[in-house]
């Protein structure tokens, strides 16, 4: 029934979100969505933020 999305129906729904959220908000959004994707990424493998850092400064103490 529905088919592959092609080059029109994505321009669409670029155009449809650059109206919704303006040109000002793209940007936030877009890291807030980057963020997010490298914090999933390390709940996956089982690394927090927390963890490395803490790991790196003891490493550096000794």
């Amino acid at each position: 029934m529905f088919g592959r999305i092609g080059p029109t129906e994505i321009i669409l729904i670029l155009a449809l979100i650059f109206l919704l959220f303006g040109a000002k908000r793209l940007p936030e959004l877009a890291r807030a969505v980057g963020k997010s994707v490298v914090e999933l990424k390390d709940g996956l493998k089982g690394n927090s933020g927390s963890d490395e850092s803490a790991t790196q400064n003891s490493d550096s103490e000794k």
